[in-house]
């Protein structure tokens, strides 16, 4: 594939909170459904892409602005920037070689989606550097290849995502709240969080049925339009939240922080570890934000993001 003259590009990879999250039974391929609100948040990593070296060539450099999480290297099949790369010359022929860098700030193992974000928006720098561009659709196909919540991160904002993650119905992101993340100091492994999930269903399956009926009263028109409200009235939860029983006081003692900080809403993002608040007040968050921090927490005030990534292309 011929290239444009330009030789690199930068884009921002935005990291997600669930505002709500509803997991179904698991589906014959070993995916489970779901139901969820995904936010992205003001907060990202970075990643320049510069066309140099060999035909063929990847060089990844990875920077990591938060020291905890140097020792959590990826392995080279698993780095979804690797892979976004390689499905992108397979579905496309583009050969050039790379040199990317990667500066992570979203931490690992949070429930935000970062490496979701790195790969969706590794798709689209590459789309933009390439002669031919790939329409949505065909990236949307390529991003399910890759990872479950890797299509949303594509378009950004907000949207009610459903069945394995593939279908996103775009809403109006919340406005004028802000948002305190907290994650502690342990990392959530998402295959084991699932594998407790059905495990917790399994022994108590009444309990399963009994939030089954709670969970289909509410519609997704009702949650949808729960987002404009006032986040003291949001009815949103996270099937997650109450199977992790052996963190469950420490997610417990963090959301119960948020609250009598000023937080209007707790929750959970995706399968952890990451708990979030959401304020109305910029100052009440910031007291918030420093109140928290420290005791190996990782804490960052952020807000909504209303726009999806886009790339910036350079000479």
């Amino acid at each position: 594939m011929e290239m444009h003259s330009y030789g690199a590009c930068t884009i921002e990879a935005p990291c997600k909170i669930n505002l709500h999250l509803k997991i179904g039974e698991k589906r014959p391929d070993g995916f489970h459904e779901l139901e969820s609100l995904f936010v992205s948040l003001a907060f990202c990593d970075f990643l320049r892409f510069e066309c140099a070296g060999r035909e063929g060539d990847c060089f990844l450099s990875t920077k990591w602005e938060i020291p905890q999480e140097i020792e959590q290297e990826i392995a080279l099949e698993k780095n979804l920037v690797y892979r976004a790369v390689s499905l992108f010359r397979e579905q496309t022929g583009f050969g050039s070689g790379l040199r990317i860098s990667l500066v992570k700030r979203i931490p690992a193992g949070a429930g935000l989606g970062g490496g979701s974000s790195n790969g969706a928006s590794t798709l689209l720098a590459l789309n933009s550097l390439a002669k031919t561009a790939l329409h949505m659709e065909k990236l949307k196909e390529m991003a399910l290849q890759l990872g479950s919540d890797v299509p949303f991160f594509l378009s950004g904002g907000a949207g009610f995502v459903s069945g394995r993650g593939e279908h996103i119905e775009p809403v109006v992101p919340p406005e004028g709240l802000w948002v305190v993340l907290v994650k502690p100091p342990f990392f959530s492994d998402t295959a084991l969080a699932f594998k407790l999930l059905d495990q917790a269903r399994e022994l108590s399956e009444e309990k399963f049925l009994e939030d089954t009926l709670r969970m289909e009263k509410l519609s997704i028109k009702t949650l949808i339009r729960a987002l404009g409200e006032d986040p003291a009235a949001w009815p949103f939860y996270n099937d997650f939240l109450p199977v992790f029983e052996q963190r469950e006081d420490g997610y417990r003692l963090i959301l119960e922080s948020l609250k009598s900080l000023g937080a209007s809403f707790t929750g959970l993002s995706g399968s952890g570890s990451c708990c979030f608040g959401i304020f109305n007040d910029k100052n009440t968050a910031k007291i918030a934000e420093k109140s928290l921090f420290g005791k190996g927490n990782f804490v960052r005030l952020t807000f909504f993001l209303a726009h999806k990534p886009k790339p910036v292309l350079q000479y």
